[in-house]
């Protein structure tokens, strides 16, 4: 039986009345945001820039991965969950779906920014220049072969490809809960696979197949799931010699001395080639704002407003220190006018 309009609003009023109810048992001071490892960075400065500027409690931070964030997000209304989701791509249908069910039925949807995925290895390592299928041949657990489909055997990189390195092929990149992970997948090893004619016909005949393969990333230790955290990666790869590894842009800025990235047809990432789409791994960063906790959570309506700022997001702002790319202009500003009218998101297609 399907709940009549009151008895919605009657449990949403309650919910808020818990979330605002700062001194009961399952209650919680200040804001909070959890989610993407690569937006944490960028959150995390907002938080401290917040903090300082307001006097208030300073934010919470978590870096869950992008899934992990919109799945805690999407549990309901209340002190028990988080006022925002950091993600490193857009919010999926069965996302937003979780949370109607669970009560989260406005939804304001913030693109902060761009970001760009970069295939990095230690400064004084070899360098790498990718191209057409060499990411896939690489990292697919099966590529083409005999009449069909083989267990991946190339085991060095010059295997893939003559011109590319002698060193053996061992990745470490970011694990399946993550936005990075999926956005790897969608940018990195789908069109890679297309350059191959086999997977460019099942990508034509039948688009379930085709992602089936694309997005199956070797488990023989090739490709090693490393956690949340992006500065791990940076660790390992200066740790572990002929590594190679995948991670934001923003992780590369602040490592530059100590790590390098290859170039992917024949383009290198940069704040320029990102923003201009050039670089092909690039993508768009966001935050997810659940609009009945604005007002209930305080200050949550003035830290989203921080965080959309021209002295946070925009040209020079001190988020693009961090490796964040901006917006243009008239995309940033539009964003501003979503935040500051609590304008909810549809449906993703």
């Amino acid at each position: 039986m399907r709940l009549s309009i009151l008895t919605v609003a009657a449990v949403s009023a309650l919910a808020l009345a818990a979330c605002g109810d700062q001194g009961g048992s399952g209650t919680r001071e200040g804001i909070w945001a959890a989610g993407s490892s690569t937006v944490f960075p960028f959150t995390t400065r907002v938080a401290e820039n917040f903090a300082r500027n307001t006097g208030g409690a300073m934010p919470r931070v978590e870096s869950l991965g992008t899934g992990g964030g919109i799945q805690a997000f999407c549990q309901g209304v209340g002190p028990q969950t988080p006022d925002i989701a950091n993600a490193s791509r857009r919010m999926k249908p069965s996302e937003y779906d979780l949370c109607a069910q669970n009560g989260v039925t406005e939804i304001i949807e913030i693109k902060i920014g761009f970001d760009g995925l970069v295939i990095a290895t230690a400064r004084d390592g070899a360098d790498f220049a990718f191209q057409g299928a060499d990411l896939y041949l690489a990292l697919a657990k099966d590529v083409p072969g005999g009449d069909g489909f083989i267990a991946n055997p190339n085991t060095s990189w010059d295997q893939v490809r003559s011109g590319l390195p002698s060193a053996r092929i061992l990745v470490y990149g970011p694990p399946p809960t993550s936005g990075t992970r999926d956005s790897w997948l969608e940018l990195a090893m789908a069109p890679a696979a297309k350059n191959l004619p086999t997977l460019a016909a099942l990508a034509e005949s039948d688009e379930d197949a085709f992602e089936a393969r694309a997005h199956t990333l070797r488990e023989d230790g090739v490709w090693v799931d490393s956690g949340e955290n992006d500065n791990a990666i940076v660790q390992t790869l200066t740790r572990t010699p002929g590594s190679v590894g995948v991670f934001g842009y923003s992780f590369l800025e602040q490592n530059s001395e100590s790590v390098k990235a290859a170039s992917v047809n024949g383009v290198y990432p940069t704040l320029e080639t990102i923003s201009s789409g050039e670089y092909p791994i690039s993508r768009s960063m966001y935050i997810y704002v659940k609009k009945a906790h604005i007002g209930v959570t305080p200050g949550l309506d003035q830290f989203v407003a921080e965080f959309v700022s021209d002295a946070a997001s925009g040209p020079g702002g001190y988020l693009q220190d961090r490796g964040l790319v901006p917006l243009p202009e008239a995309e940033l500003v539009a964003q501003r006018e979503a935040a500051r009218a609590h304008t909810p998101m549809a449906r993703p297609e």
